[in-house]
């Protein structure tokens, strides 16, 4: 058994990309292994700035050789069939056997293939991937036609200690390789992977992506400790400066005072996202003069130069972003509101502001229904939440919209419920990402959400499969949060006809538009009016938040039958009543239900009477609707289960209408036994025809009952 060790040694590998690089050459070899029934022990992948490659384990020489049974033609074919498969084998008559089959005696071929060397499948394997890998971005270089995701420069490629002969862009593959870029850039010879290992660390390059982690992420706590501060955690920035540095130092450098009255949410943005600095704060959680540099190398002084280099960057840096900082606030946050008609929110949909103006129209409607919420304070968080669109801070880092908001509102003297209101409306931005909790907040992020998802629903700009351009799930995610984590009791088909109502004719013609892409319902010879279609949408975008709904709730351990039982009763009785809290109380109960014995076996009996009554309707051409006659009840079981039927129908009722769910479910759990005895004593298709009649009617009420509940229908399993 012998070891396939191969690097593809390159200019610097973008850090975004790296993970994937290291994975897509493990798939395609160990793939190609398999496909080829080459078998291996091991196989380990890695990465670094400069290199990716893999050593895969206990490989044989060569394939197995093959033995195939080929099955041929009937000995009482014509001679020409025969003489075509004797060609396609490559045998004689004589070579071939033949065999009884229930189909009668046909030839057979034995072929022997012998297993090809290991060596060519790699040579093969290698020389197609590279060729075609999917890098995201690649480019060429001199004169080759060949692309790589940088110029490459070496392919070390080894199977058994002996080189596997490939050429790429004009590279022959060898046994050599290179270290560091300036700590050991010489060029030196490997033997196997093993001698690599050595080797390459001894040329400071760390291959395993997960040391270099650990050793940045220990170096860098520990610096931050040792200066008396506290290092702010950042995972992505981590898993991203891992990719810059193939041997990595932390260094620590010095914040200028006269920064530090900018705030802090700027400085943290500007070092992350320009200088890939990672930031620390102080026992108060405030951020501290101090930053970590991560060097790709080791110096005699200890990385001072470096420090002070990196210091003279970020200074010039934070220089600019105090600029933004002392520049906007020489205008209110107000005065810049106006400029939002200047920019353009969606080209059918209108400006900034004409969103700001729909948001504030629409927030009454929503207040209705967010209790303590300040309708001053609402209007004007939501006049202003956009207007640090228009600042220079937030232009050069948009990623502060809404936070730098709060700083200005606060500098201008506005109520500090405005002021969170606007650095809060964009959220939650993720199923990770904080929920507002305070009563202005929630009504604008609401009424900012409603907003988008109402707009683009009626220019028909819904998501397809994975494009979701306009963040629409996202927003879906962030109006199921926000109604369900603050309780909030909101009819909200309603509020989406309010939304709709607030756009009234400023996009017909875009609405038009829409109609006539996606399918044009007719009415007679006409199309449909716009009123018809916009409603049409509004019931399109319910059956959305009702999906992202059920992945929200997945993670929470709720089935998503659960919920589109529940959904299901509130679509077809009163959908414009929809209250997602008041759903998700209902599912909890059902949920409650289905997990007791009773529970579960009311459920088969509801399938079981639902199929009879589905099936002998269809027979018979009748629904079986109406209320069963007590007068044609024979046996007790049926006048037990009717009047069963009748009380729970009343009380579950009763308890629905005072959100008392657990209590209908439980009033639902002791139909069990009267359902339980009709279905052991009662023949149902009997030969009396009035009989029959009257128990399929029955078994219609316990549908009926059940139904009241939920769509147990939707119950799967």
């Amino acid at each position: 058994m012998s070891e396939f060790f191969l690097e593809l040694f390159s200019e610097e590998i973008p850090a975004r990309m790296q993970a994937d690089a290291a994975a897509e050459v493990e798939r395609f070899i160990t793939e190609t292994l398999k496909k080829n029934e080459l078998a291996y022990t091991a196989v380990k992948s890695f990465v670094t700035p400069r290199r990716v490659g893999l050593v895969v384990d206990g490989l044989p020489a060569s394939q197995a050789d093959l033995t195939e049974e080929r099955k041929g033609p009937s000995v009482s074919a014509p001679e020409q069939a025969l003489n075509g498969f004797l060609k396609s084998t490559g045998l004689t008559k004589e070579q071939l056997t033949t065999r009884e089959t229930p189909k009668g005696t046909f030839y057979f071929a034995l072929l022997s293939h012998k297993g090809r060397p290991t060596t060519e499948v790699l040579q093969e394997a290698v020389t197609t991937m590279l060729a075609s890998f999917p890098w995201q971005k690649s480019m060429r270089w001199n004169s080759h036609k060949e692309h790589w995701v940088r110029p490459l420069h070496s392919i070390l490629c080894l199977f058994g200690g002996a080189v596997v002969p490939v050429e790429f862009a004009g590279v022959k593959s060898g046994n050599t390789t290179r270290g560091h870029r300036f700590l050991a850039p010489a060029e030196f010879a490997v033997k196997d992977f093993a001698d690599y290992e050595k080797k390459i660390r001894d040329a400071f390059v760390i291959i395993d992506p997960a040391e270099r982690r650990q050793i940045i992420s220990e170096k860098a706590h520990a610096l931050a400790k040792e200066a008396g501060y506290k290092l702010l955690e950042d995972n992505g920035l981590l898993n991203e400066v891992t990719g810059l540095a193939e041997y990595p130092v932390p260094l620590m450098g010095k914040i200028d005072d006269d920064f530090m009255t900018v705030p802090q949410e700027v400085l943290i943005t500007s070092m992350r996202a320009n200088q890939k600095y990672f930031c620390m704060t102080d026992e108060n959680g405030k951020m501290a003069p101090r930053f970590i540099v991560v060097a790709n190398m080791k110096t005699a002084d200890n990385g001072a130069e470096i420090v002070a280099g990196n210091e003279r960057v970020l200074r010039a840096r934070l220089s600019d972003a105090r600029f933004f900082w002392d520049e906007d606030r020489k205008t209110t946050l107000a005065s810049k509101a106006e400029k939002l008609k200047e920019r353009v929110f969606h080209a059918k949909l209108g400006s900034v502001a004409d969103k700001v103006a729909r948001m504030r129209a629409l927030l009454p409607e929503i207040l209705k229904y967010v209790p303590n919420a300040d309708a001053a304070d609402a209007d004007r968080a939501a006049l202003l939440c956009k207007a640090d669109l228009s600042t220079g801070m937030v232009g050069e880092f948009p990623e502060l919209q809404g936070i730098m908001g709060r700083y200005y509102a606060r500098h201008d003297g506005e109520n500090e419920a405005v002021a969170e209101a606007i650095a809060e409306h964009y959220s939650p931005l993720g199923p990770n990402d904080a929920c507002p909790g305070a009563p202005v907040s929630i009504a604008v992020a609401l009424a900012d959400k409603i907003d988008t998802l109402v707009g683009f629903w009626l220019i028909d700009q819904k998501p397809t499969g994975s494009k979701d351009p306009f963040a629409l799930r996202r927003a879906a995610l962030g109006v199921i949060r926000l109604i369900v984590e603050n309780n909030v009791r909101m009819p909200i088909l309603q509020i989406f006809d309010a939304a709709r109502a607030v756009y009234g004719e400023s996009i017909q013609s875009a609405v038009q538009e829409a109609m006539t892409k996606s399918e044009k319902r007719e009415s007679n010879g006409e199309p449909t009016v716009l009123v018809n279609w916009s409603v049409r949408q509004m019931n399109l975008l319910i059956a959305f938040i009702a999906e992202r709904l059920k992945v929200a709730m997945k993670d929470k351990g709720v089935r998503h039958d659960y919920i589109t039982a529940v959904y299901n009763l509130s679509r077809n009785n009163d959908l414009s009543g929809l209250d997602l809290v008041r759903m998700l109380a209902r599912v909890k109960a059902l949920r409650g239900l289905l997990s007791t014995d009773d529970g579960a076996n009311l459920l088969t009996a509801f399938r079981r009477a639902a199929n009879i009554v589905r099936i002998e309707s269809a027979k018979d051409k009748s629904s079986y609707t109406e209320t069963a006659d007590k007068s044609l009840f024979v046996l007790p079981q049926e006048g037990a289960l009717f009047d069963a039927l009748g009380r729970i129908v009343v009380n579950s009722s009763n308890k629905i209408a005072s959100d008392d769910f657990t209590g209908a479910m439980a009033d639902l759990a002791a139909l069990r036994q009267p359902v339980d005895a009709f279905f052991d004593k009662v023949q149902v298709n009997c030969d009396d025809v009035r009989l029959r009649a009257n128990r399929l009617r029955l078994l219609s009420m316990i549908v009926g009952a059940m139904d009241g509940i939920a769509d147990f229908s939707a119950i799967e399993g």
